[in-house]
């Protein structure tokens, strides 16, 4: 009996002892990645702090209007329609109206507000005349939930035109809400979690992601199809409401050189000339950045594009999306359009020189 009792008590101490050592790594891990940014906690504390579940299915979710919060070293905060943008009315102005589709890498993770690609754009347009972006961008979404953000919420700002700006992973799946989500609130889970994740993948999956993408494009992958699926409604939509429809292509931004996905952006730049959807693939832009391409990222360990990569892809893409926006001032030969293309030459330059 007495050495059950002994027993008893030394679990019961063990348990006390664990309790104790977790609440405290709790505690000091989520203090210390306040400061030291790990991406896979920033990512876990976006989805908590910001993200909220949608009603559409072919949406996922969405931000939650107001939200703010400190992520990747940046403020992330959103209006009061749930965008990380500024605030602009359903009801239409005098202003030409843009919405803008896409997800991570045009809601600027990983980057301030005013170095957003969206941001920078919208202030050159406005050089020439009154244009309002409408960033709808949000981390995690494909094609089929961006064409879903605009018949859910888009076509209430009654644009002029749409621009979605795609990226190789839009052609995931569209994922489903996690019942386990609650558990990413733990920097001791998430922390431990993305590292266990990391010793347990194979050598080959830990390699390289060419593969994983190379596979997501096959004829018969879900995702794919769906995407193809959304752009042709979206397409067909956007023509029955008189809205002009542009995407930009947004290279991966690990190798820009030697591009290893060449062959996956062939195939869904002339799936989108065969649907006669305006296209932009940025790729050839930037083959010609001959630095470091580390330059281009927001950190060591994530590949979205920095201050430097938004520039850059406003600076791009900015004749592309003019169309329609400036032509006519153009053809006035309006001092206006004369400031926007000196702005358009003096951000060239400062990207070329922060590139050296």
């Amino acid at each position: 009996m007495r050495l059950v009792k002994a027993f008893m008590r030394g679990v019961g101490a063990f348990l006390v002892s664990m309790l104790i050592f977790l609440v405290l790594l709790e505690v000091t891990l989520q203090v210390y990645t306040r400061v030291a940014i790990y991406y896979d906690v920033e990512m876990a504390r976006y989805a908590n702090e910001i993200k909220m579940p949608a009603d559409n299915p072919k949406v996922g979710h969405y931000h939650e209007p107001n939200a703010s919060a400190y992520l990747m070293g940046t403020d992330f905060k959103t209006s009061s329609h749930g965008w990380r943008d500024k605030e602009y009315d359903y009801e239409r102005n005098d202003a030409y109206r843009v919405v803008v589709l896409g997800d991570s890498l045009t809601v600027g993770w990983g980057v301030e507000s005013f170095e957003m690609f969206e941001y920078l754009l919208e202030e050159r347009f406005n050089e020439a005349r009154p244009v309002e972006m409408i960033n709808t961008g949000n981390g995690n979404y494909n094609t089929e939930q961006q064409a879903n953000v605009y018949f859910d919420k888009g076509r209430e700002y009654s644009p002029d035109k749409v621009v979605m700006f795609y990226f190789i992973n839009d052609a995931e799946v569209t994922p489903k809400q996690s019942e386990y989500q609650w558990l990413a609130n733990s920097r001791a889970i998430t922390f431990f979690w993305s590292r266990l994740r990391g010793l347990l993948s194979s050598p080959e999956q830990a390699q390289t992601f060419e593969g994983f993408y190379s596979a997501l494009y096959a004829d018969d992958q879900p995702g794919w199809l769906a995407s193809q699926v959304a752009f042709i409604e979206l397409r067909d939509v956007l023509q029955a409401e008189g809205v002009e429809f542009q995407v930009v292509m947004i290279p991966e931004l690990h190798n820009v050189q030697d591009y290893p996905f060449n062959a996956i952006y062939e195939k869904v730049y002339g799936f989108l000339q065969d649907q006669g959807i305006d296209t932009l693939d940025l790729r050839g832009s930037f083959s010609a950045y001959t630095d470091d391409p580390v330059t281009l990222w927001v950190a060591l360990d994530d590949a979205h594009p920095s201050a430097l990569a938004h520039r850059m892809i406003a600076d791009y893409s900015y004749d592309f999306i003019a169309k329609g926006i400036v032509d006519s001032v153009e053809s006035n030969d309006s001092p206006e359009v004369d400031a926007a293309t000196e702005t358009q030459a003096a951000l060239s330059e400062a990207a070329a020189d922060e590139g050296e």
